[in-house]
């Protein structure tokens, strides 16, 4: 189109109509008004680049920050947006096992251009299948197992790019206190989080509570509904209802249900997220504000989750209405392992003045939570490793050495060095030096053996083996800050407890 002074203006759209299509098309022809409840990242342009992409799934954050009861009825061209499915699929472990398809990532990645492609028009014309999931059993340290899924290499590639289109919305309605698989938390805020609650509040009684087999029960009829308080786009809900459906492949024998959600996908912490947001969190948030005359700290991670109060008929109270809560959406609380129990800094002093019981330990993502005292006699939450965490690893470390047993010192010494890294940099907190270094100390003795059954004959002296240890496994230190410092500076008082 030409302006006055005969250049082309290319602020102004030609006229296109929208393809045909059975239900009505998410974008619209210029001119007319954007319907009600659509977000405004139909100004991006229709071929979306990095930078487009970019700033069309931020004009999505803001709308969903903004508006909270919105509801957005055209997300599918972000999802099916070439560089976001490459993205996806760098993203990807590389020698992670392969699904019911057999594709690995290395092979999908010689014709990587093409397949992106050919799978992104499937994604835009609705022709994309989900495959069924193929199920892993795990065995967990306390002699159960769990079982977990192995999803096709493009179901991978597709649920990565959902979530994270999915999170520019969500992100704006979890409640603080959340932190299970969400960006930019972890494990480690979730653990300060909880200290610092108890340790600040004034919290005498812990609910320690989890949930039966949360990703098996998961009712598939609740959580479309709790999507589409914010999924308008049917084609998006659509793409979820085929994951769920897909099934599970075991021994060859394909199994559907319309209950839970197989674990070991992409999709599964989002939509868990989704379903306790909406059957929890919220619920919780209310009960809090309405019913509590004391204080009441909440910390979830995924379906493990730890509520502090002050007073104790109101944990009761919270329980019994937790149970009838849980039970409306087909939900149960673990009874083994859902206990109320004294704790914090009242609790500890009754005790010690003989006026109440002593207080309980409670564990929460991998640590024991107990009582102590400072050196000058103040109160502190004590989080030591969890014993059976510590034995099943080394179970499973001394299988794996005996395994490796004849690999050459540098083999075995790398492998060693990358077990007591990760057991640090996770459990080397603040009070739990000795459970670190006992740590170091086992695998050290658990190599030694190994090494001394390579031969009759051996020559391995505690010298040598020493400078072994010195050369390979790293100093078990303390990595983390006390939590109260990192809470602070993370909230920058706004209490996510609170």
């Amino acid at each position: 189109m030409m302006n006055g002074r005969g250049k082309s203006d290319s602020s102004v759209v030609p006229r296109k109509p929208p393809n045909r299509a059975e239900e009505p098309a998410a974008e619209v022809v210029e001119g007319r008004e954007l319907a009600k409840g659509n977000s405004p990242e139909q100004n991006a342009s229709r071929t979306l680049g990095r930078q487009d992409a970019q700033s069309a799934l931020e004009r999505v954050r803001q709308a969903a920050q903004r508006e909270r009861q919105q509801r957005f009825t055209a997300l599918l061209h972000h999802i099916y947006d070439r560089d976001r499915l490459r993205r996806a699929y760098f993203a990807l472990k590389r020698d992670a096992a392969a699904g019911v398809d057999g594709e690995t990532w290395r092979h999908y990645g010689e014709r990587l251009e093409e397949n992106l492609e050919e799978l992104a028009g499937r994604l835009a014309r609705g022709a994309y299948r989900a495959r069924p999931v193929l199920r892993r059993i795990i065995p967990k340290a306390d002699g159960r197992q769990r079982p977990l899924g192995v999803p096709a290499l493009e179901d991978k590639i597709v649920q990565r790019a959902v979530v994270e289109v999915l999170n520019a919305i969500y992100e704006a309605d979890f409640l603080a206190f959340s932190y299970g698989f969400r960006p930019g938390r972890s494990p480690h805020h979730a653990l300060d989080a909880v200290a610092t609650g108890i340790h600040q509040r004034r919290v005498n009684w812990v609910l320690d509570a989890d949930l039966r087999s949360f990703f098996d029960t998961l009712d598939h009829g609740w959580l479309v509904k709790f999507l589409e308080h914010r999924i308008a786009d049917r084609r998006v809900v659509r793409l979820i209802q085929k994951w769920l459906k897909a099934g599970v492949l075991e021994d060859g024998k394909r199994t559907r249900t319309e209950l839970g959600t197989v674990q070991g996908g992409s999709i599964s912490p989002l939509l868990a997220n989704v379903y306790l947001h909406y059957a929890f969190d919220l619920w919780a948030q209310r009960w809090r504000k309405k019913q509590a005359r004391g204080d009441v700290v909440v910390v979830r991670y995924a379906d493990d989750f730890v509520v502090g109060f002050e007073h104790r008929e109101e944990a009761e109270r919270f329980l019994e209405d937790l149970r009838e809560r849980f039970a409306r959406f087909g939900l149960e609380l673990h009874p083994d392992k859902t206990r109320l129990i004294p704790f914090g800094r009242k609790a500890q002093q009754d005790w010690h003045d003989g006026r109440g019981p002593k207080p309980d330990i409670f564990h929460f993502l991998g640590f024991t939570h107990s009582s102590g005292r400072t050196r000058k006699g103040k109160f502190i939450v004590l989080r030591q490793t969890m014993r059976k965490r510590v034995q099943a690893k080394l179970k499973e470390l001394k299988m794996e050495l005996r395994r490796r047993m004849h690999q050459t010192i540098p083999e075995q010494g790398a492998y060693l060095r990358s077990v007591v890294t990760g057991h640090v940099r996770y459990f080397g907190v603040p009070l739990n030096g000795w459970a670190i270094v006992a740590f170091r100390q086992s695998v050290g003795r658990l190599w030694r053996r190994t090494l001394r059954r390579r031969s009759q004959k051996h020559r391995l002296t505690a010298q040598r083996f020493h400078r072994y240890m010195d050369r390979w496994l790293p100093p078990a230190r303390v990595c983390h800050p006390y939590p109260w410092a990192r809470f602070g500076v993370i909230t920058q008082g706004r209490s996510p407890v609170r």
